[in-house]
């Protein structure tokens, strides 16, 4: 199956984006380990937190959803049991890494497995921290899934500094040290995505050149109404139309803004881009905003560099895809990260972008291209990667002759995204 894109004269109106992946998931974890009843209004219905929910249930958490609100029956910190199933995580790597670090502290056995896709992911990054927390894990001989984890009470309280920032490795070590003896810390050089110490209400520390944060193991979590922000990741394809397909303006509403993820829109502004933010305030600790998009002229040359990766790790595509189309120049370096996503994406831009005429180099750790190409239309293989589906969707608007294969892969993070194109796009 393949999608032909349909060019776009500009981007106009307003769109109510699905909630955001990465609070889902982490409101859903936190609901469950409450002791009580938590409402989650905007949940993402997508694949993902689908795979989160689905495990949680085989864990012994109970959901009720009617059409606004999904209410979770949280068992509390020592009342998950043991799954009478293997667990099946889908193409989720948070929701492997994250139920890992939870799973760590439980006293039971669990197998965790994913798709093809996430079964090829690097999954030794959480087994070493958790095992020095007293779990027992066992990965395959590539430290990949399937993951089989013998859980301890209580672990052992650890300070860790991830090797390659992360914040889904943040996130495992923090959720791992609630059933720790005492005070868990994840210090780290680059600031990575903050909702899990957001949402378990620790402030990081500043000190010598790194972050860190902290959280004490026992503490009770609270059931609490969650209201889930739009995808600022899933508004970043739309803030790339916008801003480069002449006689656009569309206005995103109710976006998440926190700043560990706005990153690419200072990136855009500071090129030219016209991105306003606003109606801004604060709902459950997340800052929210209203974002206004008109098409301007981007100036170049756009370079990224190691400490903008963990902060945009998401939109590098998008981002490319919106220098291509504003003709500049363009280059990602320090982003080893990307070949270990859902797909490589290092290698996929360079190739996809090949297929559209661009002149473009590989690196180990990045890709660029120049401002002078040639664009021509092509078929887009996404490798089954949503964020490289829809952001050659988006470069699609604007070049001729572009088609996506598989494009139902969008549903893993953004229901209803081809719809948001044709009520948007002219």
């Amino acid at each position: 199956m393949k999608k032909t894109i349909a060019l776009s004269k500009g981007l106009h109106g307003q769109l109510d984006l699905p909630g955001d992946k990465s609070i889902s998931h982490r409101a859903l974890i936190l609901a469950s380990l409450a002791q009580g009843r938590s409402p989650i209004s905007n949940l993402l219905g997508a694949a993902d937190p689908s795979s989160t929910r689905r495990c949680l249930g085989r864990l012994g958490v109970q959901f009720h959803e009617d059409a606004a609100t999904v209410l979770v029956h949280g068992n509390g910190l020592h009342g998950l049991r043991a799954p009478n199933v293997d667990l099946d995580c889908g193409n989720s790597g948070t929701t492997m890494r994250l139920l890992a670090g939870v799973l760590a502290g439980q006293p039971f056995v669990t197998r965790l497995f994913g798709d093809e896709s996430l079964n090829t992911r690097p999954m030794g990054r959480i087994v070493d921290p958790l095992s020095e927390m007293g779990a027992r894990i066992e990965a395959s001989s590539k430290r990949t899934a399937p993951l089989l984890i013998e859980g301890k009470r209580p672990l052992k309280s650890i300070t860790h500094q991830p090797p390659t920032p992360s914040a889904q490795v943040k996130s495992a070590v923090l959720l791992a040290g609630l059933f720790a003896d005492g005070e868990t810390v994840v210090r780290e050089p680059l600031l990575t995505r903050d909702h899990t110490e957001r949402m378990l209400g620790v402030a990081p520390t500043w000190n010598g050149g790194m972050h860190s944060v902290a959280i004490q193991g026992g503490r009770t979590i609270l059931p609490q109404q969650y209201e889930i922000p739009g995808d600022v990741s899933s508004a970043a394809f739309f803030v790339v139309a916008a801003a480069v397909i002449p006689r656009s303006q569309i206005l995103l509403k109710n976006v998440g803004v926190n700043p560990s993820r706005t990153h690419f829109l200072s990136i855009l502004q500071n090129h030219g881009a016209k991105i306003l933010e606003q109606n801004k305030r604060v709902v459950c600790g997340e800052p929210i905003a209203d974002v206004l998009v008109t098409s301007a002229e981007l100036r170049g040359p756009i370079h990224l560099r190691q400490q903008d990766v963990p902060l945009m790790i998401d939109e590098i595509p998008s981002v490319a895809v919106c220098a291509l189309l504003g003709a500049c120049e363009f280059e990602v370096r320090g982003a080893e990260e990307l070949r270990a996503k859902e797909s490589d994406r290092i290698s996929s831009m360079v190739k996809n972008l090949k297929v559209l005429g661009v002149k473009v180099e590989e690196y180990t750790d990045g890709f660029a291209f120049g401002n002078k190409n040639q664009l021509i239309g092509g078929e887009i293989d996404p490798q089954g990667d949503h964020r490289i589906a829809m952001a050659f969707a988006i470069a699609g608007l604007k070049i001729p002759g572009v088609s996506i294969l598989g494009p139902q892969c969008t549903n893993i993070s953004f229901p209803g995204f081809w719809e948001c194109i044709q009520k948007s796009a002219y």
